[in-house]
């Protein structure tokens, strides 16, 4: 037995169930052709370019200045919980109390926390396809058994509640919903959502919300499930200032649950990271009860850059993509160039772009389909134009 299988026999059972994150391995190898200087055209990162509001900078150094250094209750501070409370309140016409949230750090860490304290050995989730890369991980971790919903490209990966209920069995535990969705930009009809609600509180099944992007939707008005005050006791909304406030390295997320799911989330949490840092405690505050209007001017430039994105992929012999209506990736289906140039899937696509285009895309196997590729186009125009024009290349070459 060599010395990696004998190391890999002595590791649990729960950390064999999972796989790395695929974005992150794009992250990896594209920073490591940067070392080597290669100019590389990142369209891998889920993250905005623009730089964190000066008002929340101010406060997290306002917070340093002030020695406001200590720890702090585990699901955060009193004034974070009543900030998160007060903003979904205004933004979503919700009714959550202080004890019906949690601060944690990033809204992973909410995920996480969520599922580890819902999910059982052998119980059921279900997942719709195209899914966020860690969804699936942090259910197998739990013990759980992701059932997956296959979704229609055609309609733009729609899901409905017809969908959903062909796949409930008397193990479903939780359906996860990621509205604006990671990666395919979708968006699910208010309708939908709510009537998928309505289905899970009639047959006693959690509802998980990802609501990361629900600030970065480009079809109307904004939809929370929070905004459901009758089924609350069924929901949990995961959220995050990451996305919405520019603030991915500050990790700061959040959960708004039932009380008892709340405690029994801080429960763990208590057990592995304690509360999220006091500093970014004190700039999220600034952040949710601050002006408002830097979510607004980002959402509006990312809708610009969404359709330059879409019309340059689609301008692409070959290459496919639906209309994204939130967040801030474009999927672009590539099947057609498979059994081209030694490629015959999206990890071979992506694998290409990076090593002979230096583009960096995330395959979408990692999200649960094989025909795809993810394209973030949370940077500037000029960077997308860019990139474009060497997939342009890459794709003709094929």
């Amino acid at each position: 037995m060599t010395t990696a299988t004998t190391e890999a026999a002595q590791l649990t059972d729960r950390i064999n169930r999972i796989e790395p994150s695929a974005t992150m391995a794009v992250v990896a190898e594209a920073d490591k052709l940067r070392t080597q200087g290669i100019d590389v055209v990142d369209f891998g990162a889920g993250e905005p370019h623009f730089a964190t509001p000066q008002h929340i900078k101010d406060a997290a150094i306002s917070a340093i200045q002030g020695n406001f250094t200590k720890y702090t209750a585990v699901p955060g501070t009193a004034e974070l919980r009543d900030a998160i409370v007060h903003r979904h309140s205004v933004d979503f016409d919700s009714n959550y109390r202080r004890e019906e949230v949690i601060a944690s750090t990033g809204g992973k860490h909410a995920l996480f926390n969520a599922i580890q304290v819902l999910v059982d050995h052998g119980d059921e989730v279900i997942l719709p396809v195209p899914y966020w890369v860690s969804f699936k991980d942090i259910v197998r971790y739990a013990g759980g058994n992701c059932v997956l919903l296959e979704s229609d490209e055609a309609q733009g990966f729609r899901v409905t509640t017809e969908m959903v209920a062909r796949l409930i069995t008397p193990r479903t535990k939780a359906i996860i919903l990621n509205s604006p969705s990671n990666p395919s930009g979708a968006v699910m009809k208010a309708e939908d959502m709510t009537e998928v609600v309505r289905l899970a509180h009639q047959r006693g099944i959690w509802v998980l919300s990802d609501e990361c992007y629900v600030y970065l939707n480009y079809t109307g008005k904004n939809f929370s499930l929070g905004s459901l005050r009758e089924f609350h006791e069924r929901v949990v909304v995961l959220g995050s200032l990451s996305k919405t406030y520019a603030m991915t390295g500050w990790r700061l997320g959040y959960a708004l649950a039932p009380a008892a799911v709340v405690s029994a989330m801080a429960k763990l949490q208590s057990q592995s990271t304690s509360n999220p840092t006091s500093i970014v405690q004190k700039a999220a505050v600034a952040a949710l009860k601050g002006p408002q209007e830097c979510v607004e001017q980002m959402r509006r430039e990312y809708i610009e850059l969404r359709d330059n994105v879409v019309k340059g992929l689609r301008s692409i012999p070959g290459v496919t993509c639906t209309l994204p209506e939130g967040a801030f990736y474009a999927y672009p289906n590539v099947s057609a160039f498979f059994g081209s140039g030694g490629v015959e899937s999206a990890s071979d696509v992506a694998g290409k772009l990076l090593r002979e285009a230096h583009v960096a895309t995330v395959p979408g196997e990692g999200f649960g389909t094989r025909e795809h590729i993810r394209v973030s186009y949370a940077t500037s125009k000029a960077e997308l134009d860019r990139g474009l024009e060497r997939m342009r290349k890459f794709f003709a070459a094929l």
